[in-house]
């Protein structure tokens, strides 16, 4: 079975399948770009997360907290109000640990060269924690994560070791960082939109004749420059959103199969 035929497969069995995340359904920010993806032939979707606000109680192991074996007490993927958390606090028994946890979503791709581009989209829409994993059998996974997340202590051993005020200041944070999220979302989603509209122009036009015959058909690809592929990528609705952020280069990262 050929490369090709093998990932239509994989795609086939992956989307038929039900979903055993803990809501059983797709979060309505991401559903549009989850959709725009599963349409088209070279991605598929295989995990998604849009991003969410939770809070966990548990034994905190070491500098890490594991979201395994600890107890859900809050999780919401719309902005959080302060009683919310603090009705959840109640029933906190060990160290409860608020967290943002920013859109997580997981692309198998045809090739690596369908996963390069779909890195520099999301590279260029904010989401900068993103990269290529190349399994050994020929599997290319995109995970497109960002780093505006956010984790605090509240409670030690059951007992709230902050003030009703703070955590009111930090669910004010968590809302931000959550309107920012889908702000970035959008922004992909357009983006992506964008360049597969200037794909079906290209696709669509007539391929031009050679009229110098012994000019080469290859042609080497002049390396693109970071700000021009930047500006290449964007809808003039959001460039003005963007003209904050710090790094707008674009960069592959390519992690190793047990990343």
């Amino acid at each position: 079975m050929d490369r090709t035929a093998e990932f239509r497969r994989w795609k086939a069995q992956c989307l038929s399948k039900a979903d055993l995340s803990r809501k059983g359904s797709v979060d309505e920010d991401v559903v549009e770009l989850v959709q725009l993806l599963n349409g088209r032939e070279p991605y598929f979707t295989t995990s998604s997360c849009a991003g969410r606000i939770i809070l966990l109680d548990g034994d905190i192991n070491g500098f890490e907290v594991q979201k395994q074996n600890r107890c859900w007490l809050l999780v919401t993927h719309k902005p959080c109000v302060k009683d919310d958390v603090i009705a959840a606090l109640k029933k906190a028994n060990g160290d409860a640990i608020l967290k943002f946890e920013p859109l997580i979503l997981h692309v198998q791709c045809r090739q690596l060269q369908d996963a390069q581009i779909l890195h520099s989209l999301a590279i260029d829409s904010g989401f900068r924690n993103s990269g290529i994993t190349v399994g050994k059998r020929g599997k290319t996974m995109l995970a497109i994560r960002s780093t505006h997340g956010l984790e605090v202590p509240l409670s030690h051993k059951g007992k709230l070791m902050v003030t009703e005020e703070y955590i009111e200041f930090l669910l004010k944070i968590a809302n931000q960082k959550m309107e920012e999220n889908k702000k970035r979302i959008e922004r992909l989603y357009n983006c992506l939109q964008h360049a597969l509209e200037k794909e079906n122009i290209t696709n669509s036009r007539p391929k031009e004749k050679i009229k110098d015959k012994n000019k080469s058909s290859y042609t080497r690809k002049k390396k693109r420059n970071p700000e021009e592929a930047h500006s290449k990528c964007f809808t003039e609705e959001n460039v003005k959103e963007c003209e904050n952020d710090d790094d707008l280069g674009i960069s592959v990262t390519i992690f190793p199969e047990d990343y």
